[in-house]
C-alpha cells in the first residue's frame, strides 16, 4: 500500500511522530501529504531550542495549540542573560536581534493561540513583562506558565498573573532575578490555590549598576541611622 492511500486519521498519526523538519519534507511530496501537514490537529504541541527554530516555516500556529515550549542553553545564547549594564556593542547587536525575533513570534502566539494550556519558557533572556501581560490576557484557558532564567521578568509579571491569571494552576518563575520576595507573596496572597515555585529567584541579585548599588546601601543605611 502506498502511504498516500491511508485515510486521513492514519496519516495525522504517522506524522504525529516526526519532527518538524521531518514533516515539512514529507509535505512537500504530494497535494494531500501537504494537507495533512496543514491540519490543525497536528499541531497541538510545539517544542522549540533555539532562536533559529522561530523563523522556520516547518511549522502552523493557530487556535488548535495547546502545549509550546521555546527552551534553550547554548553558551550562544547564555550572553543574552548578561545584565545589560554589562553588554559591549557587539552582545548587545546580537541580543537585539534576540529579542525582536522573540517577540515576534510571541505576539504571534498571542493573536493565534488563544486556547494555549501551558506555556514553558526556559533561558529565554529576552522576554518581557508586557509579552507575558499579553499572552495571559489573550490566552485565558492558560493553566500552566514556567518561566526559568527570564531575566527580564519582574514584579509586572506577577502583578498581571493576579489580573489575568484566573485559571492557572501552576505556576514557576526559577532563577528570575528580578522578582521579589514581596510580588511573590501578593501571588500567594490574591491566588493561594496556584502551585507556585520560585527556586532561587528572589534571593537573587538584581540587575542594577554596582555604583547604584553603593548608592542604594548608602541610602538603606542612612535611614536606619535616622
Amino acid at each position: 500500500m502506498h502511504i498516500t492511500q491511508l485515510n486521513r486519521e492514519c496519516l495525522l498519526h504517522l506524522f504525529s511522530f516526526l519532527d518538524k523538519n521531518s514533516r515539512k519534507n514529507l509535505a512537500k511530496t504530494c497535494h494531500k501529504l501537504r494537507e495533512v501537514f496543514e491540519d490543525p490537529l497536528l499541531w497541538s504541541l510545539l517544542n522549540f531550542h533555539s532562536p533559529a527554530e522561530l523563523k522556520k516555516d516547518n511549522f502552523l500556529l493557530g487556535p488548535a495549540l495547546k502545549y509550546l515550549s521555546i527552551c534553550w542553553y547554548s553558551e550562544r545564547v547564555k550572553v543574552c542573560n548578561i545584565e545589560d549594564w554589562m553588554k559591549n556593542n557587539f552582545q548587545k547587536d546580537f541580543c537585539n536581534r534576540h529579542e525582536n525575533t522573540v517577540n515576534v513570534f510571541l505576539l504571534e502566539v498571542c493573536n493565534s493561540c488563544p486556547n494555549l494550556l501551558s506555556l514553558t519558557l526556559s533561558g529565554c533572556g529576552h522576554v518581557t513583562d508586557d509579552c507575558i501581560s499579553l499572552l495571559l490576557k489573550n490566552c485565558p484557558n492558560l493553566k500552566t506558565l514556567k518561566l526559568e532564567n527570564c531575566v527580564r521578568i519582574t514584579d509586572q509579571t506577577l502583578e498581571a498573573v493576579t489580573l489575568y491569571g484566573g485559571s492557572l494552576q501552576t505556576l514557576h518563575v526559577d532563577f528570575c532575578r528580578n522578582i521579589t520576595q514581596s510580588g511573590l507573596e501578593r501571588v500567594r496572597e490574591k491566588h493561594p490555590s496556584v502551585t507556585l515555585r520560585a527556586e532561587r529567584s528572589a534571593n537573587m541579585i538584581p540587575d542594577s549598576k554596582p555604583e547604584k548599588k553603593l548608592m542604594l546601601e548608602k541610602a538603606s543605611r542612612k535611614s536606619v541611622h535616622l
